[in-house]
């Protein structure tokens, strides 16, 4: 008796519907960063990245690049990963991605900030065996508007904010942001 392995379908579903994100992503403006990354992933994480990225383009959601003026970058701590990262996550039915970066900021860190753009752009390839597919992670660029942190993370995955002149060294992507700040502040 053969199973039918619907991984393949999902992956080219989810790959058509990153392709559409990305290009819509970068027709306004080209990101300052471009990356590129691959994820070996087990078959059940697989399907939860592919199915995510099938709904909006994007394996993670949408994440934001906070700032100051002095170059201080904000980032929250993830209880879940135990990691120093950005604030950022899911999209809702109907979010852009910038609303949604907007939102997840407001619930990380409890603050306004001024959005500019597209700042860091990685296309991530998902795989598992013989399956692949690949998603956006789409990091916009804020000024803080506000400056005093309250986090009001209804997921209970953030458990503190901060202001940073250099990130720790357990923060994720460290090197990407110390990229994008030297070309960018």
């Amino acid at each position: 008796m053969t199973t039918f392995d619907d991984l393949w379908f999902l992956a080219d579903e989810a790959g058509q519907r990153a392709a559409q994100a990305y290009h819509a992503l970068t027709a306004e403006r080209e990101p300052t960063i471009e990356r590129g990354r691959v994820e070996h992933v087990s078959r059940r994480r697989f399907r939860v990245l592919a199915e995510r990225i099938r709904e909006s383009g994007a394996p993670y959601g949408a994440h934001t690049i906070v700032y100051r003026p002095a170059g201080e970058l904000l980032l929250c701590r993830h209880e879940g990963v135990d990691m120093w990262v950005l604030p950022g996550g899911e999209p809702e039915s109907g979010e852009s991605f910038r609303e949604t970066a907007a939102r997840e900021l407001g619930e990380e860190a409890g603050i306004e900030a001024h959005y500019e753009g597209l700042a860091i752009a990685t296309r991530i390839e998902i795989r598992c065996d013989d399956n692949a597919t690949w998603g956006v992670l789409p990091v916009f660029a804020a000024e803080a508007e506000t400056t005093d942190l309250e986090v009001n993370d209804p997921d209970g995955e953030i458990s503190a904010a901060g202001w940073f002149d250099e990130p720790p060294a357990d923060t994720r992507d460290r090197a990407d942001l110390l990229d994008w700040r030297e070309r960018a502040l």
